[in-house]
């Protein structure tokens, strides 16, 4: 991500349009254990939600049949692009790009909620920090594609775009042993061509947003100016001297309260 500079109204709008700010912190499916530990089994443990600032505990997400869209295109057919997932669950889905930030207390906020998350990677951001991680993978984070260099792919040739996510494919395989399914294209552009690219590069799914954490608050790319179920959601921007990554997550956990949502695994659902 791209640090846009000025002021807050603008630095939320340009998040909302591009989808990354610089620097903004920001799927190969896990087996049955890995899932079961990021999906709480009632409750987040105990009294430890009051630490991690919520008002009270978060409540369990429905165990939803993972059905990867990848089962579904013919071949040859272009990935699916997704804002929102179609669901009746009361659920949205956390999400967070290219792997500037890497808080260890973030890891054990995952740990103890039993938070589910979905992390977009950009090799030349994350490289440095992939044993993070890896320990947020092994509590059963997903972890998807967000480019080698986080250049935005409408536009590009061909070989370019390929070049792009298919390298990652293969840095994430080498780094944390997963091939991703799931792609997020920087700034949230994309074209016929990524498309194209994509779908060769083994991705099912191109994943935006709908709703997205700014400097003001959340933002709506269309729809209703709330959360919904489905809503994917982009937490962000990573700000130096802003709240910190655990801080505007829990801003989002408690605004999905609010509307009697939780927290679902969007590789469960995609």
């Amino acid at each position: 991500m791209r640090r846009a500079r000025g002021p807050a109204a603008v630095l939320a709008a340009a998040l909302l349009l591009t989808g990354c700010a610089q620097s903004v912190d920001p799927i190969e499916r896990l087996g049955k254990r890995a899932a079961e530990g990021v999906r709480p089994h009632a409750t987040a443990s105990d009294h430890r939600y009051r630490f991690w600032g919520l008002t009270r505990p978060l409540v369990r997400s429905p165990v939803h049949p993972a059905r990867p869209l990848a089962e579904h295109p013919g071949a040859g057919a272009p990935p699916a692009v997704a804002d929102h997932v179609p669901t009746r669950d009361p659920v949205v889905f956390l999400t967070y790009d290219d792997g500037a930030e890497r808080d260890p207390r973030f890891v054990d906020m995952v740990r103890e909620l039993r938070l589910p998350v979905t992390l977009f990677l950009t090799d030349s951001v994350a490289a440095p920090g992939y044993r993070h991680f890896a320990r947020l993978r092994a509590l059963g984070a997903g972890i998807g594609n967000h480019t080698v260099d986080h250049r935005a792919p409408a536009g590009l040739p061909y070989a370019g775009q390929r070049a792009e996510i298919c390298g990652q494919q293969d840095r994430l395989r080498a780094a944390l042993g997963v091939r991703p399914r799931l792609f997020r294209p920087p700034y949230g552009s994309y074209d016929r061509t990524t498309l194209r690219a994509a779908a060769d590069c083994g991705i099912s799914a191109l994943v935006l947003w709908r709703a997205a954490l700014t400097p003001a608050g959340l933002a709506y790319t269309h729809g209703p100016h709330h959360l919904r179920p489905g809503d994917i959601v982009l937490v962000g921007p990573d700000e130096s001297t802003g709240p910190s990554l655990r801080e505007r997550t829990v801003t989002v956990l408690r605004k999905a309260q609010e509307r009697g949502l939780t927290v679902g695994r969007l590789e469960d659902y995609l």
